[in-house]
């Protein structure tokens, strides 16, 4: 009997000595042993998002009207790398430099296409390279009336004009001379020159006429 009651006693002290070290360690955490929590694959706040949406906005607009500027997809592209690093503030900035860039592009385009308008001359009008060399025999009336020249002789003081000079007197002109002739005088011009030679009034060769000086000057 004093063994049983031995061995019952031992027993009883394991069981002690076993809840005694159960309540002197702490208890493990769901926390410690539950793995790690995955991190968000982009690190983008809405803020860089919205920037970078408006900068795409604005180069699409540049870019339907044929003025992007070849850096500014860089630049977007550049602010969605960083975006996605979570380096958002450093996004924003680079976002807001595209769209301000992209923004200016339709306006440069504008003053560009303005200033080449501006500086392109005028073409010379092709009729001004027609020419007629003077043969043995000519006046400005019978050139004039040829066919392939007005097919009117009134018209005459067109040519004395365009050609005064080389022509010093009207009623003399040179073998060898080359006249240009003006294909595409106005109406104004024809009607100026008929008046003036129905109304030249008297004249002679080697002097140069008072009525013929007017017309020049006019």
């Amino acid at each position: 009997m004093k063994t049983c009651a031995l061995l019952k006693h031992i027993g009883l002290a394991a069981i002690a000595l076993t809840v005694a070290i159960g309540c002197s360690t702490s208890p493990t955490t769901e926390s410690e042993t539950a793995e790690p929590m995955a991190m968000n694959v982009s690190g983008i706040s809405a803020e860089a998002e919205q920037a970078i949406a408006w900068a795409k906005a604005v180069r699409f607009r540049a870019n339907g009207l044929g003025c992007e500027w070849d850096d500014t997809g860089e630049l977007i592209d550049d602010a969605q790398t960083q975006g996605d690093a979570g380096n958002n503030e450093r996004a924003i900035l680079i976002a807001n430099e595209a769209e301000e860039i992209a923004g200016k592009a339709p306006e440069c385009c504008e003053k560009e296409e303005s200033s080449k308008t501006e500086t392109q001359p005028e073409p010379m009008p092709a009729a001004r390279t027609s020419s007629y060399t003077v043969v043995s025999g000519d006046s400005l009336w019978g050139i004039s009336a040829m066919d392939d020249i007005y097919a009117d002789p009134y018209q005459w003081p067109l040519i004395y004009r365009l050609n005064s000079g080389q022509i010093e007197d009207a009623d003399l002109i040179y073998p060898g001379q080359v006249f240009s002739i003006d294909r595409v005088a106005t109406s104004s011009d024809v009607d100026a020159a008929i008046a003036h030679a129905k109304s030249r009034g008297a004249w002679s060769i080697g002097v140069v006429e008072d009525s013929d000086r007017e017309y020049l000057s006019q």
